[in-house]
C-alpha cells in the first residue's frame, strides 16, 4: 500500500510580491528551494495564515539570497504582500518507507525569508 506524506515544507514565509499579470506559479528564492528540497516545476500547496486560503501551483526559482516569495497569475488574488504562508509538497511512498521517512522542514527568518 502507498500513502501520500509530506515531502518538504517551508514554514512561515512572508509574501514579498503578487504579480497578477505573470503566467501562473510561485517564485521562491532558490536558496529556500534547495533547503526544502523543492525543485523547479514541483507542485506545492500554499496555505495562507492570514486569510485561510489554500491553493496549489508550481514552483519557479527566484534569485538566491533575495527572500523572494511572489505569487503569480490568478494566485496573486489569494494573497497580500506581507501575508504569512506555509509551502508544502507531498510524495507517495510505500507505507513501511513512510514510517521511516523524514521530510525536509525549513524555518526561515520570518522578517526577511532568509535562512540566517
Amino acid at each position: 500500500m502507498q500513502i501520500e506524506v509530506v515531502k518538504s515544507k517551508i514554514h512561515r514565509v512572508k509574501v514579498t510580491g503578487a504579480d497578477l499579470n505573470y503566467v501562473g506559479s510561485i517564485t521562491i528564492d532558490e536558496d529556500l528551494m534547495d533547503a526544502a528540497n523543492f525543485i523547479r516545476g514541483e507542485k506545492v500547496q500554499i496555505v495562507n495564515n492570514n486569510n485561510g486560503e489554500r491553493l496549489e501551483t508550481y514552483i519557479i526559482p527566484g534569485p538566491r539570497k533575495s527572500g523572494e516569495i511572489t505569487l503569480n497569475g490568478a494566485a496573486a488574488r489569494k494573497v497580500s504582500v506581507g501575508d504569512i504562508l506555509i509551502l508544502i509538497s507531498y510524495t507517495w511512498m510505500d507505507i513501511e518507507d513512510a514510517k521511516k521517512f523524514n521530510p525536509s522542514l525549513v524555518f526561515p527568518n520570518e522578517a526577511n525569508n532568509l535562512l540566517t
